[in-house]
């Protein structure tokens, strides 16, 4: 007898819950009509291209197709790992990626910190708007910007160098110097936008802390070390663990435009590698191997720094 109601009142809850779950999607239904441009991006451009990841395992022909291409196991991957240019490309890619987490990712906190002191309202938002304007630039008119700016013979700076009585400097063709180019670049272009982030994540800490901190004496600086940062902490770290998920994946355009055969020691990374064997050398199965390999390293800094997040406390993004 217990048993039988015991189940009559889970089917009446099951019952209810969907009626309910039902009738928050009928009074809701814009909102989730709003998902499904979303969910179909994801599903055409993320999850279907998944299939063509079996061509790192096949000995692909663009006549035969996936299908119909024979499998070969992982002599792709043998072969990938046989090519002394694979280690140079990982090591740039790793290089790149480990400079600008050092240098661009600190840049937008700083950013952010330094616009929240900020007392006139008119002067802040020019200032931000100034510092976003460059997110929404093209990569290849950055690198004639730069180009026009670091040329040695005919650059706007070297020409101001020569005019000091100084020699010219290598901007563009020197490896080492040109480096610091592409991170000034890299930072120029992208710290305004990522200091939308943390500009929002301070909107939330209450206000009630910094009165309290001023009755107690504390100035800005105790304010923004014991207050603001402590209040954007979980959004660091989560911001840390994403960038740290993407430090084998390194945009195509940046090193593309910037990089040059004079630099090429430095500038050619897994993108630019996978560009000339892909499509220039119509290697496919070898630079879709390439591909996956980059996928699976950055699934493993992914799980590994959400891991070491939750191990100090943080949430994490799982």
């Amino acid at each position: 007898m217990a048993r039988t109601t015991t189940q009559s009142n889970s089917q009446l809850l099951h019952t209810a819950v969907r009626r309910r779950s039902a009738s928050g999607f009928l009074r809701d239904y814009q909102l989730y009509l709003l998902l499904v441009l979303p969910i179909l991006y994801f599903i055409v451009f993320k999850y279907v291209p998944m299939y063509g990841a079996a061509i790192a395992f096949q000995d692909y022909s663009i006549f035969q197709g996936v299908t119909g291409s024979p499998w070969n196991g992982f002599e792709n991957f043998r072969q990938l790992f046989a090519m002394s240019q694979f280690y140079q490309v990982v090591r740039n890619t790793l290089m790149l990626n480990l400079l600008d987490l050092l240098f661009s990712f600190p840049t937008p906190i700083i950013l952010a910190l330094l616009l929240n002191e900020l007392r006139v309202i008119w002067f802040k938002k020019l200032s931000q708007t100034i510092l976003y304007l460059p997110h929404f630039i093209s990569w290849i008119i950055i690198g004639g910007l730069a180009f026009q700016m670091f040329a040695t013979n005919d650059g706007l700076i070297n020409n101001v160098i020569v005019s000091l009585g100084l020699p010219r400097v290598p901007f563009l063709t020197d490896k080492n110097v040109w480096v610091l180019v592409y991170l000034g670049t890299g930072i120029w272009q992208s710290a305004g936008w990522g200091t939308i982030i943390y500009l929002a994540a301070l909107t939330g800490i209450n206000k009630e802390l910094y009165e309290a901190s001023e009755v107690d004496g504390a100035g800005r600086w105790k304010k923004m070390w014991h207050i603001t940062l402590p209040g954007i902490r979980s959004t660091i770290v989560v911001m840390l663990i994403m960038q740290l998920g993407h430090i084998m994946t390194i945009g195509f355009e940046r090193p593309f435009v910037m990089g040059n055969t004079l630099v090429a020691e430095y500038s050619e990374v897994i993108s630019t590698f996978v560009y000339k064997a892909g499509l220039q050398s119509a290697q496919f199965s070898l630079a879709t191997a390439m591909g996956l390999f980059q996928a699976l390293v950055g699934l493993i800094f992914v799980v590994l720094a959400n891991t070491i997040a939750k191990r100090f406390g943080e949430q994490g993004i799982w």
